[in-house]
């Protein structure tokens, strides 16, 4: 199945606006389009057959428009010795042919229209265009919207000027859009030499056998071969011809465009180098990370000592915002994301998306360890010390409660004890060295258990900074993963677009079977095209 070429278009357009949207091209990448979107049939009544549309191109001087007017018979178009002579578009067709209407953006004014009866000439119109090469831009303007609209181009040179490089950058961008045949013309002023330096000049260009005529306008001479073109253009003047040139315009459009496309590939990069810079993150990163634990160190001992002055002391509620993450840790993130970039570059990726995209994690950074520090140092400080120093901590604190009632249940029985003796043998009570000894005895079973639980009270200082540290991994872990995201993120949007990219570039290569006549090496048609070398 042949897609229609605008159709293909109005997919390349919306794919390279997505394509810039996400930064994958720049702005100024532009999707070039044909002058006009029309093709050489839509000038010219759509029912029935229509005329072949040949143009006389050249630069100033060659005699373009003596060589139409001698084909003509008449002085249709205007020529002389002045340059540039040619300053507006001449038609020269049968009355019968009936044109449907020019385009709009073609000025009446510049368009001079002239009819014949001839009937061997019917099927040909015949144009002549400005003189390419003119110090008026309007002039090319004029010659580059008339192209799409061509049939057969004929490429007018002279001894004098069939190497100047306007008309013939214009043949070389153009070569594969139309059928070519070639007038050099002058021939009386022309050299053997010349005319085999021309014929190199267009075997580069990609025509292996060119049709060459050498013709002597405005009267003829000897060597003219004015009678062989003539004949050669009538020949084509049949729909045969004019299918096989529509079929190979609408080729050469959906070709170019696909040119266009595999150059938006190219600048897209590989998928293989988008794997290669997610393995040289994950190398550098961890250089990065362990430069900024250890320059963090000194910034968490302080932030630690503010969180345990915030413990200790409940009215300060002082921000530790810029305390841990400052302008040094911002730094060394940011040299990280740009040695990533820079990295990216020799591999062939696209730098824009992937700044655009690690842009938007470096404001994160601060959030993040700000987020993760917080969150483990009230954690740590709401359960200080480790797991032995807590239990140590839960057992002293029921030693200091069981210990001095122990003590207590003891002085207390050896008081009912004692009443009980004394008042059978009527001995002494209690003495003076028992109360004491037992006062002393309940005073350090409630006063050890003390004294040990406050020297085994953990630091709050510690506790914050072990909290800060666990925090600060946890929240070098998290920016990691958001990096690696990222990257992965681009990666599959990456795939999308070349997925997209590589079945428009096959839609253009999907082309209706070329007519066998085309084709055919003896057809004189194959003689009038370029060729890709």
């Amino acid at each position: 199945m042949a897609y229609d070429y605008s159709k293909l278009l109005a997919q390349a357009e919306m794919w390279l606006e997505q394509a810039q949207k996400n930064a994958w091209l720049s702005q100024q990448t532009t999707l070039a389009k044909p002058n006009s979107p029309a093709l050489p049939n839509t000038l010219y009544d759509s029912e029935g057959a229509r005329p072949l549309l040949v143009a006389f191109m050249g630069g100033t001087g060659v005699g373009k428009s003596s060589l139409l007017n001698r084909l003509a018979g008449q002085a249709v178009a205007q020529a002389g010795i002045v340059r540039p002579t040619s300053r507006e578009v001449t038609l020269y067709h049968h009355q019968s042919v009936n044109l449907q209407g020019l385009p709009e953006q073609f000025p009446l004014a510049q368009i001079r229209i002239a009819g014949h009866n001839d009937a061997s000439k019917q099927q040909l119109i015949w144009i002549d265009t400005p003189d390419f090469d003119s110090v008026e831009s309007a002039n090319q303007q004029l010659v580059l919207s008339w192209l799409p609209y061509i049939d057969v181009l004929v490429y007018v040179v002279s001894p004098e000027r069939y190497r100047d490089a306007k008309a013939w950058r214009l043949l070389l961008a153009e070569g594969g859009k139309h059928a070519w045949v070639f007038a050099f013309n002058q021939w009386d002023m022309g050299q053997d030499e010349q005319y085999l330096d021309f014929r190199r000049q267009l075997h580069q260009a990609g025509f292996d056998n060119p049709l060459i005529y050498k013709t002597v306008c405005p009267n003829g001479g000897s060597g003219d071969e004015y009678a062989e073109l003539q004949a050669t253009l009538i020949a084509l003047a049949n729909q045969n011809t004019l299918k096989q040139l529509e079929h190979l315009g609408r080729q050469a459009r959906n070709k170019d465009l696909q040119q266009q496309l595999l150059h938006f590939q190219e600048a897209l990069g590989n998928w293989a180098a988008w794997q290669q810079l997610s393995l040289l993150w994950q190398q550098q990163w961890p250089i990065t990370r362990k430069l900024l634990q250890q320059g963090l160190a000194w910034p968490l001992q302080q932030t630690a000592l503010h969180y345990a002055e915030q413990a200790a002391n409940l009215h300060n509620r002082a921000s530790t915002e810029g305390l841990l993450w400052d302008d040094w840790a911002q730094t060394r993130f940011n040299d990280a994301l740009d040695e990533l970039v820079i990295a990216a570059a020799p591999l062939g990726i696209p730098t824009p998306p992937l700044k655009n995209q690690l842009g938007q994690l470096r404001p994160i950074a601060a959030q993040l360890i700000r987020q993760h520090t917080e969150i483990g140092a009230r954690q740590a400080l709401a359960n200080p010390g480790n797991v032995v120093q807590r239990g140590l901590l839960k057992l002293l604190h029921v030693m200091e409660v069981l210990l001095p009632l122990a003590a207590m249940a003891w002085a207390g029985y050896q008081v009912f004890t004692g009443y009980y003796t004394s008042s059978q043998s009527h001995g002494q009570y209690l003495g003076v060295d028992f109360a004491v000894h037992s006062s002393l005895l309940i005073a350090l079973t409630w006063l050890i258990p003390f004294f040990i639980l406050k020297k085994c009270q953990p630091s709050l200082q510690k506790s914050a900074l072990r909290g800060l540290n666990k925090g600060l991994s946890n929240a070098l872990n998290q920016i990691d993963g958001e990096v690696l995201n990222a990257l992965n993120a681009l990666t599959l949007q990456h795939q999308q677009h070349c997925q997209q990219l590589e079945q428009l570039i096959a839609h253009c290569a999907e082309h209706q079977p070329l007519p066998t006549s085309v084709s055919d090496p003896d057809n004189p048609l194959q003689r009038m095209l370029a060729h890709q070398r």
